[in-house]
């Protein structure tokens, strides 16, 4: 008599068959919910496997690092297209700032496990699920997002970019509100599909989904979009990749402008080139040619250039600058304050420098500049322009385009060259930024980049064009700006979303430790010998 054949699942080595990296694959799937793939219908309810992996640990203490392994497999995978610059820098990466999950596994552990053998979640717990959960998720959201911590990339909220109904919560919170509905609605689905023998608890699941859905079209209805009080254009040059910090494609593209051919007719109130478009420093006086060839440019196209060159001032480091260039001469610049952790420094150098041995991590650390503020701009009629110009990693960041806009931004710029990632999803999933800075702004938003993508959105977030990785030429575009004193909520309250979750998520963790003490003070005082073993994390019924 022969053998039975061994099921799928026992093929599958032990180790794979771990809860742990079954949560490193549910976190890793997470991210086809943003560009290149755009999945991002499975954000609503993607996150419902790494929650019930949790929830069915066997401690709280597992349930966080569940969560941790969870956080994990999200970031290696969001940052894939980074090994071959800092190689395992990554992992090193998804490994220590996997810990901050760590609060949202305990919280989901602790609010959506049933109560003891065969309990069922009451309606307030479940409520505080809805809210404690989400919660703990922006908490780690927000803190992973801190310059010092390396900067945000692949926040959950920004994986709804292309929907502007959605996008109209980041004009009430921010990104962060987007998080928040959309781990809410996960947590919403979890409660429905395990918590059935609850009527009352599957009303409030549902109830909540629904809200979570329905959230994002309501807020677009209501926030009506500012009235626009002028039209500009414009144009975004894009050499792709026949340049490197070279300024003879930009030169070229820009000059066709004012020439007769496929661009005859366009007529930009401001140009404006990608980051590291001129590996010059033009206010240096050997370099005085090619200024002057920039502002005849200017002169001839009737608009003035915002180029980006990398230079190193006397006595001081390499700093990125974007240059506002006039037919008279330099107007302005801006100094890039937000550096790419890795590519443009190295965080705690003296014990991460080894990295630069074995990949191209930054040799050197840039030097930042001093923070955001306006360039002013003058359109083809002689009108001020006021601009928010920002470069390159700096659109992760919702509070610099909030402070161009606090300081009366009628356009936010942004200038990028992502060549070193030529062919993965990291240019897409940057450009998608823009959607998400422009609906927390109501603010225009354009990005000009050296070797794609180039885009443009309006103050609702709405793509009007994407020039892509493939391409290169010019691309212009027509706008509305809004009067710059208009701002949006997100704009006046500012980060007020991730400061209510923080404050949750403390008064949650309050309320979990004086439970547990209770419990063992009980436990003790009728002298349970299980107590020891609540201490040492083991499963204690509720």
């Amino acid at each position: 008599m022969s053998k039975p054949t061994a099921s799928l699942a026992a093929r599958v080595p032990r180790w794979l068959r771990s809860p742990r990296w079954l949560a490193l694959f549910a976190g890793a799937v997470l991210v086809l919910t943003f560009p290149d793939l755009n999945l991002e219908f499975l954000a609503w309810f993607g996150l419902v496997p790494g929650l019930l992996l949790i929830m069915r640990a066997q401690t709280a203490r597992e349930g966080g690092i569940r969560a941790w392994w969870l956080g994990a497999g999200y970031l290696i995978a969001a940052l894939y297209w980074m090994f071959p610059e800092i190689g395992p820098g990554v992992l090193l990466v998804a490994v220590v700032f996997g810990i901050l999950w760590i609060p949202f596994g305990v919280a989901a552990w602790s609010l959506l496990r049933p109560p003891g053998a065969g309990g069922v979640i009451g309606w307030r717990r479940a409520l505080a699920a809805l809210v404690v959960v989400p919660s703990c998720w922006l908490l780690t959201e927000w803190l992973r997002s801190w310059q010092a911590l390396g900067g945000p990339w692949a926040v959950f909220g920004v994986s709804q970019w292309q929907h502007p109904a959605i996008l109209a919560l980041a004009s009430v919170g921010g990104v962060w509100l987007i998080s928040f509905t959309l781990v809410l609605c996960n947590v919403a689905i979890v409660l429905v599909i395990t918590t059935r023998r609850s009527v009352l608890v599957v009303v409030v699941g549902v109830v909540a989904a629904l809200a979570a859905i329905g959230s994002g079209p309501l807020a677009f209805a209501l926030t009506a979009p500012f009235p626009a009080v002028r039209q500009a254009t414009i144009a975004m040059v894009q050499p792709g990749m026949v340049v490197t910090k070279q300024p003879e494609a930009s030169l070229a593209l820009t000059t066709a402008l004012s020439q007769d051919g496929t661009l005859a007719g366009v007529h930009p109130d401001l140009i404006v080139w990608g980051e590291s478009s001129i590996p010059d420093d033009l206010f240096l006086a050997k370099y005085h040619a090619l200024l002057t060839q920039i502002e005849a440019l200017s002169r001839e196209d009737g608009a003035e250039i915002l180029v980006n060159q990398d230079t190193t001032p006397p006595g001081q480091g390499h700093e990125k600058w974007a240059v506002l260039v006039s037919p008279s001469g330099i107007k302005g610049y801006y100094i890039k304050t937000r550096l790419v952790p890795f590519g443009e420094y190295i965080p705690f150098r003296q014990q991460l420098g080894w990295l630069t041995s074995i990949s191209k991590a930054a040799s050197s650390n840039m030097v930042p500049g001093p923070g955001a503020h306006l360039l002013q701009a003058t359109d083809r009629e002689g009108k001020p322009l006021p601009i928010g110009v920002l470069i390159c990693f700096e659109s992760a960041f919702p509070d610099m385009a909030r402070v161009d806009t606090d300081k009366g931004a009628q356009l936010i710029v942004y200038q990028s060259a992502t060549s070193t990632f030529q062919g993965t999803w990291g240019p897409d999933q940057h450009a998608s930024l823009a959607a998400v800075r422009a609906a927390e702004t109501g603010r225009p938003v354009v990005q000009a980049a050296l070797t794609g993508d180039s885009v443009a959105f309006d103050a609702r977030g709405r793509q009007l064009d994407w020039l892509g990785q493939a391409g290169h030429g010019v691309l212009t575009v027509r706008l509305g700006l809004p009067a710059p004193s208009d701002r949006t909520l997100y704009d006046q309250w500012g980060d007020y979303v991730p400061w209510t979750a923080v404050g949750v998520s403390v008064l949650a963790a309050l309320a979990l430790l004086a439970r547990r003490r209770g419990i063992l003070g009980k436990r003790a005082g009728a002298g349970d010998e299980h107590a020891a073993q609540y201490v040492a994390g083991e499963s204690v019924p509720s």
